[in-house]
């Protein structure tokens, strides 16, 4: 690790903390970044709950932290980090560029979201760039958030249709669902098709995953899944 101290992305050492379950992974972090004089690895950790000691034992300036961990992940590590040590800003840096994964991560508070292709010279900069209190994405990501954006708002489902969709989630076939619910089977494909049509997709098992990415899917007791 390199020595001297931090002054929090002023021009001096900017002093970090490296979150990675994966131990290679992690160990080629440190690696990449250990050569850069401007930047002060303080500390390694392979869970959320041990980086969050390592927060608040050392107080870094920047956390960089994977998303999926065990023990704690990236989006409730960076929760913790963002609500207990506002001092601390957290760089995810992940494989994963779902928009459900990006919007967690953002949403937690995290100031950059980078992808593991990232060069070093764009780590080290997104790292000066988040002690700055600037944020930081990877090209990717922004052209998702931006398209995401852009997108009309989808209107609601109503309750009706949120019960075919549950429905559809337990694995019931349209006779099943039209039994459950006492409506006709041909009613149970109209409101399929007047929800397929809100959630912009073609079928069953994407109705029911992208129902559960945006938050809109309430589960009833357990069934088999979509058919």
């Amino acid at each position: 690790m390199s020595g001297g101290q931090g002054t929090g992305g002023t021009g001096g050492e900017v002093r970090i903390i490296v979150v990675d379950d994966h131990t290679v992974m992690r160990a080629g972090v440190v690696a990449l970044l250990d050569s850069a004089t401007s930047i002060e690895i303080v500390g390694e950790a392979g869970d959320g709950r041990a980086a969050l000691e390592l927060v608040e034992r050392y107080e870094p300036d920047v956390a960089l932290v994977d998303l999926r961990m065990p023990v704690l992940d990236g989006v409730a590590t960076t929760t913790e980090i963002v609500e207990r040590f506002p001092r601390t800003r957290v760089l995810i840096l992940t494989t994963y560029d779902t928009d459900a994964e990006i919007e967690r991560g953002v949403e937690a508070g995290a100031i950059g979201y980078l992808l593991k292709d990232t060069t070093r010279e764009q780590l080290v900069d997104a790292i000066h760039a988040a002690a700055r209190g600037e944020t930081v994405l990877a090209p990717r990501v922004a052209e998702r958030l931006v398209a995401r954006m852009r997108q009309p708002a989808q209107a609601p489902l109503t309750a009706r249709e949120a019960d075919v969709l549950n429905a559809v989630a337990d694995g019931l076939t349209n006779a099943e669902i039209g039994r459950r619910l006492v409506i006709a089977e041909a009613t149970v494909k109209t409101h399929l098709l007047r929800l397929f049509a809100k959630l912009d997709v073609n079928d069953r098992t994407r109705a029911v995953v992208v129902a559960m990415e945006r938050g809109v899917l309430r589960r009833s007791s357990g069934g088999e899944g979509p058919r």
